[in-house]
């Protein structure tokens, strides 16, 4: 297994799920290239020990950063936990945006718990490698 480009975003009221998913899965996220947007990327490596490289904060700009990247092909996986029922119109403006992104570039992404988890699990067994193909290292 290829270390794959993981990245994470989280409105504000989704950073504590997003802290206690990545501190769950820290073994399995430890082996992969991570980076999120700013404050999220903070508060996941404060809480976990992971390294994470950090954007600029969402409303500054980081949301489009990782969505350059996306883009671009050079992300493989994305978190993206957001509150739906919250969420002002930049913020879902901003999430739809990315979930279009890896809709057109086919990339694995994650907007609640559940299929987060499905993901990771799958991310640990292998399923998928065959991101090494679309995104060479």
């Amino acid at each position: 297994m290829e270390k794959m480009n993981i990245a994470f975003v989280a409105g504000n009221t989704k950073k504590d799920l997003m802290i206690d998913f990545c501190i769950a899965y820290s073994g399995i996220l430890s082996k992969h290239n991570l980076v999120a947007t700013g404050t999220t990327g903070t508060v996941i490596s404060e809480a976990t020990g992971l390294n994470v490289q950090r954007f600029l904060s969402g409303p500054q700009g980081g949301d489009q950063q990782i969505g350059a990247r996306i883009a671009y092909n050079e992300i493989d996986l994305i978190f993206i936990f957001w509150d739906a029922n919250v969420a002002d119109e930049k913020e879902e403006e901003s999430v739809v945006n990315i979930i279009r992104l890896c809709d057109s570039n086919n990339v694995p992404v994650a907007t609640n718990i559940a299929t987060a988890e499905v993901l990771v699990h799958g991310l640990e067994r292998g399923d998928l490698d065959w991101r090494n193909i679309v995104n060479p290292k």
